[in-house]
């Protein structure tokens, strides 16, 4: 009994980091994810984007802003957060299953579910309830607007091939930026509670 209680108190403490939170550090799982994503969005390609050249758009990705030193580490993970989220959205959708292989688009969709649940451990604690209003902050605006605008987008293109290959270069673009932000916050400190 000594042991399994030994174990359990092993356990507690090693699910807890230097700062005392549990789990709420960028891992490296979490960059893993982020390149099989990457990687399953190039292998779901089934147009030639020259192909599709007339129905290319700038969606103005908010690449600056995330790249940028324009985002606060308190504003990079929600930032982070809804980038991922907005992208599961994007490709969650009755519209992609008819677009797409569906082992690969289930594939990408998992690991994107992924990456949010992980963040999701940290969510609570690191936007607590004086962040609770997010949604109205600049950044956090930004991207919805970003997205809402590739939403839009598939709508009056019909949801064509070709409009979903130009939204499939483009999230490959948005899951980069997404990436380089977490390569960015594990620099300021793997640990997202610290200030």
């Amino acid at each position: 009994m000594a042991f399994v209680l030994s174990l359990l108190m092993a356990l507690v403490l090693v699910s807890y980091g230097p700062g005392g939170s549990l789990g709420c550090y960028l891992s490296q799982r979490l960059m893993l994810d982020a390149r099989e994503n990457l990687r399953l969005l190039d292998r779901m390609n089934r147009l030639s984007p020259h192909s599709c050249l007339q129905d290319r758009k700038d969606f103005g990705l908010p690449q600056e802003m995330v790249e940028g030193d324009q985002l606060q580490k308190d504003q990079a993970f929600p930032v982070l957060y809804e980038m991922l989220q907005q992208s599961f959205n994007v490709f969650h959708t009755e519209h992609s299953s008819a677009a797409w292989d569906t082992t690969l688009l289930d594939q990408l969709c998992t690991g994107l579910q992924q990456q949010l649940d992980h963040l999701d451990t940290c969510r609570d604690q690191v936007m607590g309830e004086k962040d609770s209003e997010l949604g109205n902050v600049d950044p956090i605006v930004t991207v919805k607007k970003y997205f809402q605008g590739i939403h839009d987008y598939l709508q009056e293109k019909g949801y064509s091939d070709c409009a979903w290959e130009i939204v499939r270069v483009e999230m490959m673009r948005a899951l980069t930026v997404s990436t380089t932000l977490q390569k960015r916050l594990t620099k300021m400190g793997g640990d997202l509670n610290s200030p």
